[in-house]
């Protein structure tokens, strides 16, 4: 069998593409540098999965910010106040997704919202009244011809026109269907122009096949490609990824595709569907190797999934695109009896190669070394923890008193004034910041000098965060790495890369931590610096912390138990630092939930019975037994909550903030349906951006708000964490809204 790939990570190696472009942003390169070391590294990768003996090769997966993104641009989906604006077309592309504020004007950044149900992030597209969708740009081309010019024919790859059209925000007044019309004409001229230059592949990706689909969205789909692939010469393989085609399955295999892509390891139904039969005259690109998850490939699982599924035509693949994994093993030291039961994405081209060659009777060696790692106890079971989740019963799940109770005795405790303001946990980690954390790290200062540091850092914000009228202060989180790693280095279980860099957007690289074995909180882990926080000042100071769901899905997580289990683990961890927090003075305490719909099923129907059910809960059992006067916050992020709100009104938070200012506060409107009982903050202003709100663009946003949400439930912060930020911009921003806050007040 041959192999291929969905698509390879873009980042590079050791996060050169951030770096550099980084350089970009502050202006110490120019684009025609940036331009000349994108291709480099295009080039890099190219050569490494060729070198590597994977036989077809993808491209146009490279992309300086997103891939969305650069489909809006190559088919002229730019908003109108961007298309006039002075700026080259680069910055014109950054604009949309950063956000620009300069001497040409001032653009607000798109929506940035979940792809689907990873931890990256798209950049939504917007389609206008005037938008002329119509084939602009020359990136897909570019990049084949680079390929070719390099002696490596690729796949090019494109998100297919049904998912972008799924993905696109469509103004008031867009005719649908003629949107899909010039659509149809656009990926023609795509797919001709590929065509001319010789290219005999290419891959349309369309996840959004693997949600619930009505009877009028298939019916779309298919009038989509059987206008677009009449008369066409060029391969198409339609390509799916995180989850099964069950509602079209029959549709897409009788569309005259010349291969289909699909998930073998989240698309629960995909294998019973080709069973039933797969067309002799297309190529199955079948996705066995686990794109999304860094344990190796059981090889014996894979094989006898493919003897099962008996199709005669078949290229191994995985998953989904190698994005979602880190770059490579050869950059960790963990221990060899670690290591061999991981596989990042270079590895994973290993993996393919093996398979293919045990399938053609050449790789026993590899198969028995296989088989004999898929036989050892990678570690000691905690009977004891294991017993505990065996002995929940309802009563583990529920706080009391009611919230309603709580409301009036926290409103008494605490008397804040109407539209308490705040911030959602972090400032900026400067350059400053992480050099000494680093130094700390390599014990080149002392604890005491380390701790000083720290302390000043919080002394220092603390103050000014006083200086600008905050109602409720946060100590700023400077000792912290990241929200899930810092956590995850006080609970056994847990291992640590050092080189594991994901994309989550843009510039913006996590490194998610690996859950190895059974989870136990060893330690305190945040009590030290909210108590300190909160020691020098009167005002209340949160305790910050995250949440065992957001914890889950932002790591790497077992393959051996479920994922209810290994949550509730982190739940029991979790619910002892809270329990601290309070017990040393803490009064607020915020348990963030930003991953909370990550692992939420694609299709509704699976929503309650496979996610919700147990996440849900698990959020409460961190918090249940808390006293009625401490205050439970919660913050959300990075993803679209409308269709959840009343499951998350059952996390019986008193406080819940959401990220809302890129989506036009649009959360609210649901809010306000479900009669939504929490106290509610949502983002006054974008902090992915770098551009200032004014006073009175936040005083408008502010008095939308009222509009939908009753004053006494309505608390303001920013969007999201600041850590990302620059400390000029945050100050800034920050000051401008506890200044709109006090206009406002003035007229209540």
């Amino acid at each position: 069998m041959t192999t291929t790939i969905i698509g390879f990570p873009r980042i590079g190696e050791q996060r050169e593409l951030k770096y550099t472009t980084e350089k970009y942003f502050r202006h110490e390169m120019n684009a025609e540098e940036l331009e000349a070391f994108g291709k480099s590294l295009r080039q890099k990768h190219w050569n490494l999965i060729k070198d590597s003996g994977v036989d077809t090769i993808p491209s146009n997966d490279f992309s300086f910010y997103d891939t969305t993104l650069d489909t809006a641009f190559l088919l002229n989906l730019v908003p109108e106040d961007l298309a006039t604006i002075e700026l080259s077309d680069l910055d014109k592309y950054f604009a949309l997704a950063r956000g620009y504020q300069g001497e040409k004007g001032d653009i607000k950044a798109r929506p940035m919202k979940k792809w689907f149900n990873t931890n990256y992030h798209y950049i939504a597209p917007k389609i206008e009244i005037n938008t002329d969708i119509q084939l602009v740009g020359t990136k897909i081309f570019d990049e084949y011809v680079e390929a070719k010019e390099l002696g490596i024919e690729t796949r090019p790859v494109i998100l297919g026109p049904y998912s972008l059209l799924h993905l696109s925000e469509l103004d008031e007044g867009v005719n649908r269907q003629t949107v899909i019309e010039a659509f149809v004409v656009a990926y023609k001229a795509v797919l001709n122009r590929l065509t001319t230059l010789g290219a005999e592949w290419i891959q349309l990706d369309e996840p959004a096949l693997v949600k619930d689909l009505t009877p009028d969205e298939i019916a779309e789909f298919e009038g989509i490609y059987q206008s677009l692939l009449a008369d066409e010469t060029i391969k198409v393989l339609l390509q799916t990824y995180f989850g099964d085609v069950r509602d079209i399955y029959e549709t897409l295999i009788a569309l005259p595709f010349a291969g289909i892509g699909l998930d073998f390891i989240e698309g629960i139904q995909n294998k019973a569907f080709v069973q039933k039969g797969f067309p002799k005259d297309k190529i199955l690109v079948a996705g066995v190797v686990n794109g999304k998850n860094i344990w190796r490939n059981n090889y014996q699982t894979t094989l006898d999934l493919l003897t099962e599924l008996d199709v005669e035509n078949v290229v191994l693949s995985t998953s989904c695109s190698l994005l979602h994994v880190p770059f490579t093993t050869e950059n960790e030291t963990f221990p060899a009896e670690i290591k061999e039961h991981f596989s990042f994405a270079k590895e994973k081209l290993t993996e393919l190669l093996e398979l293919s060659a045990i399938l053609a009777g050449n790789g026993q060696n590899e198969l028995t070394a296989n088989q004999a790692l898929f036989t050892k106890e990678r570690f000691v079971k905690n009977k004891t923890l294991s017993q505990k989740i065996a002995n929940l019963t309802e009563q583990d799940f529920t706080r009391t008193p009611a919230f309603v109770e709580r409301e009036v005795l926290q409103k008494a405790q605490f008397n804040l004034p109407v539209l308490p303001t705040t911030t959602i946990g972090s400032f900026p980690q400067t350059k400053e910041v992480k050099q000494t954390r680093a130094k700390f790290t390599r014990q080149e200062i002392t604890q005491e000098a380390y701790d000083n540091y720290i302390a000043a850092q919080i002394d220092d914000w603390l103050a000014w965060q006083t200086s600008i009228g905050l109602d409720v202060l946060v100590h700023g989180e400077f000792e912290r790495n990241d929200m899930v790693e810092y956590f995850g280095q006080n609970l056994s279980g847990y291992l640590f890369s050092q080189n594991g860099w994901v994309q989550s957007y843009g510039t913006r690289g996590v490194k998610p931590p690996i859950i190895w074995g059974d989870v136990v909180r060893e330690q305190a882990i945040t009590v030290k610096w909210s108590q300190y926080a909160q020691s020098q000042t009167d005002k209340i100071v949160k305790g910050m912390l995250t949440g065992p769901v957001t914890i889950l899905n932002w790591s790497f997580p077992r393959e051996d138990i479920s994922l209810r289990e290994s949550t509730l683990q982190i739940a029991f961890a979790i619910q002892e630092e809270v329990l601290d927090l309070e017990a040393n003075g803490i009064q607020m305490i915020q348990i963030d939930e930003a991953a909370l719909r990550e692992k939420l099923p694609l299709r509704k129907t699976d929503w309650y019975e496979e996610y919700l059910e147990w996440a849900i809960p698990a959020f409460r059992l961190v918090h249940n037994k808390v006293q009625a006067k401490t205050q439970i916050h919660t913050h959300m992020c990075y993803s679209e909550f409308t269709d959840i709100i009343s499951a998350i009104d059952q996390m019986d938070a008193d406080v819940i903030s959401f990220e809302a200012s890129r989506s036009n506060l649009s959360i609210l409107d649901e809010l306000q349906r479900q009669n939504f009982k929490t106290q509610v903050g949502p983002g006054v202003y974008d902090i992915h951006s770098p551009r200032v709100p004014s006073v009175e663009e936040i005083t408008q946003t502010i008095e939308t708000i009222l509009t939908k949400v009753p004053l006494e439930k309505v608390w303001i912060n920013p969007d999201c964490g600041l850590k990302t930020r620059g400390v000029p911009e945050t100050r800034a921003s920050l000051a401008n809204m506890t200044e709109a806050v006090k206009e406002i007040r003035k007229e209540l």
